[in-house]
């Protein structure tokens, strides 16, 4: 693979990336990497292989090698924890290995696990410096998703692997303001954490590139989710508030077209049943995320519901970004990052765990066309500033600095 590199400037030497995920259905990494490649970085992604596909591949530019883990979503602690051991000894070796040839100039470490920037430790004792990306709160993440097993002194070694973990690295950035200030909080200098929001690319989420639709265009209410099917996302909140409507408005003709795949699956599709709600909502499984785009498109409202909890506090979730971008109404729960992103208006927010505000949130949507249009209006304004087209700059001046080719 050839090096690019700025006109006038030296060529640039690679970055490694550890994501314990699928390449391809990780939008921050994603579009990390090939922001890099567009800028004159090569980049090699160490991420999770499923069965029978290519261990070393080349997509949009960047190198993805994958390793022999699978994930298992939905497993208990001890599947995970085995999962994340063998992912961490396997990366590590691999990017030790290759950086003899070609000489990584940074490791790039996605969580989780916040750990996994241990599989860099080689590579940092040559002299390499470690970013470390913190998609979540870790500690916060497991006491949400495994509340059986929270123990306080679960809590405490979380913690502890943690700051070991931002110990080893040179940098750390991480999705949000908050996500910021709690690492601040617990004792992390300021000038070592730096934010690279989540946000989309509006390259990709360009509503000129779909077709045009009109809110309700054939008399059918069609609301849309793209997202993980796990517990955090109340999507049983919908659904019930869906049959809520039935009763409320009858004549209201209304869809859900649920993208993606994940644990509460199984679940949420007994409560269809149950609800008798088999012609309204429909399950689609995971899309590629070059899709993503034309299903919002298809769609009159993107909803982004989440329960609200101490990890959601500090959450904001990108589907926000990606409904607002493609000029849809979004519905989405009223948290606190959500209130301190978007101006009021933008964004039409319910009470978290209730079904009847949201369905009366969707009937305000469909009945005050004004209020809808200004709310799509002024959310397009700001994800306009603070696409990703912005946060790439700044990433890619962070990994010069850190790379040496910029002071």
């Amino acid at each position: 693979m050839t090096l690019t590199s700025r006109p006038g400037s030296p060529a640039r030497r690679p970055i490694a990336m550890l994501t314990h995920s699928h390449y391809e259905e990780d939008p921050r990494v994603r579009r990390e990497a090939e922001s890099l490649v567009e800028r004159g970085r090569a980049v090699d992604v160490y991420a999770l292989r499923r069965a029978g596909e290519p261990a070393l591949e080349v997509l949009d530019g960047v190198r993805v090698r994958r390793l022999g883990v699978e994930r298992h979503q939905g497993a208990g602690i001890g599947t995970y924890l085995r999962e994340y051991l063998s992912f961490l000894a396997r990366a590590g070796w691999s990017v030790t290995r290759a950086h003899r040839q070609r000489r990584y100039a940074v490791v790039q470490v996605h969580t989780l696990p916040d750990f996994l920037a241990f599989g860099g430790l080689p590579v940092r004792l040559t002299g390499v410096p470690i970013l470390l990306d913190l998609h979540e709160a870790m500690p916060e993440f497991f006491r949400m998703r495994f509340p059986g097993s929270a123990s306080p002194l679960a809590h405490r070694l979380l913690l502890v692997q943690e700051r070991a973990s931002i110990g080893l690295a040179s940098a750390v950035i991480t999705v949000n303001q908050a996500l910021a200030d709690r690492l601040v909080g617990l004792g992390v200098p300021s000038s070592k954490v730096s934010v690279i929001l989540n946000s989309p690319s509006l390259r990709r989420f360009d509503p000129s590139a779909q077709p045009e639709r009109h809110f309700m265009a054939d008399g059918v209410l069609r609301l849309v989710y793209t997202g993980a099917l796990t517990p955090v996302y109340e999507l049983d909140v919908v659904i019930a508030a869906l049959a809520a409507l039935r009763t409320r408005r009858p004549e209201l003709r209304v869809n859900l077209e649920i993208y993606g795949r994940g644990d509460a699956e199984a679940g949420l599709r007994v409560l269809v049943e149950e609800l008798a709600l088999g012609e309204v909502v429909r399950f689609h499984g995971r899309i590629p995320i070059a899709a993503v785009p034309g299903v919002i498109a298809a769609a009159d409202v993107g909803l982004a519901p989440t329960k609200s909890n101490r990890f959601t506090e500090m959450s904001l979730s990108t589907k926000l970004f990606e409904y607002g971008a493609m000029d849809r109404p979004i519905v989405a729960s009223a948290l606190p990052l959500v209130e301190r992103t978007f101006p009021a208006g933008s964004v039409a927010t319910y009470r978290p765990g209730d079904p009847a505000d949201l369905g009366a949130v969707l009937l305000r949507l469909v009945d005050d066309p004004g209020a809808r249009e200004a709310g799509v209006s002024l959310a397009r304004t700001r994800i306009t500033e603070l696409a990703w087209d912005h946060e790439a700059g700044r990433l890619m001046d962070l990994i010069d600095r850190l790379a040496g080719d910029r002071p």
